[in-house]
This record gives C-alpha cells, structure tokens and sequence, in this order.
C-alpha cells in the first residue's frame, strides 16, 4: 500500500509539473521558473519521503558555475534542483522516460548522443553558452552510475565549458543512507535496470536519507580541465571518506568560497 499511495501521489506530482513547464513557464521570468523548479523538486522529494541533509552551499557566483558530481541515482537530479535548480547535461535516453523525461526536457537539460562520437563538443558549446548567460549547469563526470560506495574517474571534457567562461567548478558529493544512517542501494539506478523498476523500488522505502555535502569552489580561470577534474573528484572523494587517488594536485580552492 505505501508503495502504490506513493507512486500515484508522485504520478499526479509530476502531471502537475508538465502542466507547469507547459503552461506557466512560457510566461514568466527565468528567475521564476528556478523556484517553481526548487519548489516542485522538494515537493517530490518530500512525497517520496527523501530526507535531504545538506552540509555546506552552493554559491551561485551569480551564475557561470559548473555543478560537478558523483552520480548514484535519478534522483540526484532532484536533489541539486532541490537545493539550487541547474541545467543538467545529461544522456538523451532520459528524454524518453514517461512524464519525468518530459519534466527535465523542459527545465533546460541539455543531452548529450553519447552513439554520437563527437556529440560532446556540441554540448560543451550549448553548456559553455548557458554559463557565459549566468546559468548554472550540472554534470556527472563518471558518465556513468555507480551504487555509492565508490567514485569513478571522471571524465575531464565535459569540464571545459567552464574553462572557457572561466567561471567556478562545484564539487557536490551524494551519499544515500537509511535513517540509521547506513548505506542505502535503494536509490541506485546502475546498468540495464529500468526506470519503472527504481520508482518502484524507492516508494517501497520505509525513508531514504540523501546526505549532500558541497564542498569548497574551484576557480577555473587558469586551469585546464583534467586539473579540475582530479581536483573535483579527490574533493568528492574526501567528503564521502573514500581515499584520494593518487595523481598530481588540482587547483587549490577559492578563497571566497
């Protein structure tokens, strides 16, 4: 029974959010639509019974900031645009996912053909655009998902957008646990597993506790990407009480973070 009183709370949720991207966002200012977007994430989260707890913040930097983080879930989407609403750079296969692909079509996700071998530098320029505007992008360089209790290389290229604007890299660390603050695969959406069978497997949850950490900013300026990335990741790493792996230090962080 929660599992179904769940699900179709969530399904009505997200029907209301279409009818929000579709009808009311043409109409209002950017601004506007970041806390519809925040406000319609917290709701889901809270309807599926997702407790964020956040250490640290995000500093918007007034925009030209790259969220980078580790990747667990389809839920991390909501949990960032929970806390700060970002353009996400993410596979297009999600497009296609009933009522929730629809949702992050239209809050702004640029997709990325990964069949496409050269498909990364058009995104790179779409996301260095939004960043140059004042957007705040997101990405998930492991290009992948894993069940939380490692952190894979990341990917340096989809990093360069913001070398280009020179703007701020955010490292954000994602941990799910239970309320007794064990480690939770619950959440964990890895390999040819469905979409439907996740949902469904997450409103059976009794609670989920999603622990956020956001670490210090990196200044991009007068950084290359594969630096950054090293950087990013040992810091997600750290925050997560994983070991660092071994490779030349990254950038240090900004002092006014």
């Amino acid at each position: 029974m929660r599992r179904v009183w769940r699900a179709a709370r969530a399904g009505v949720h997200a029907l209301a959010g279409v009818a929000t991207t579709t009808f009311v966002f043409p109409l209002v200012q950017p601004h506007t639509r970041r806390a519809l977007v925040r406000r319609w994430s917290r709701k889901l989260l809270q309807l599926l019974a997702v407790e964020p707890r956040v250490h640290g913040r995000i500093d918007a930097y007034r925009g030209n900031l790259l969220i980078v983080a580790n990747h667990v879930s389809w839920l991390d989407i909501f949990v960032i645009n929970a806390l700060h609403p970002a353009r996400f750079v993410a596979k297009a296969e999600l497009a296609a996912w009933p009522l929730a692909g629809r949702l992050i079509r239209d809050t702004g996700t640029i997709f990325v053909e990964r069949a496409r071998r050269h498909d990364t530098r058009r995104v790179n320029d779409h996301a260095a655009q939004a960043l140059a505007a004042g957007d705040v992008v997101a990405v998930f360089p492991e290009g992948t998902t894993t069940h939380g209790d490692d952190v894979l290389r990341f990917h340096a290229s989809l990093l360069q957008p913001v070398v280009e604007t020179k703007g701020h890299v955010q490292p954000v660390a994602l941990r799910y646990t239970d309320a007794q603050g064990r480690h939770s695969r619950a959440p964990s959406y890895v390999g040819e597993e469905s979409f439907a069978t996740s949902f469904w497997r997450i409103c059976g949850e009794r609670s989920i506790v999603i622990e956020l950490v956001a670490t210090p900013a990196l200044p991009a300026q007068h950084h290359d990407r594969r630096a950054l990335a090293r950087a990013a990741e040992t810091a997600i790493r750290t925050a997560l009480g994983l070991p660092a792996r071994a490779t030349a230090p990254g950038p240090p962080a900004d002092p006014a973070a």
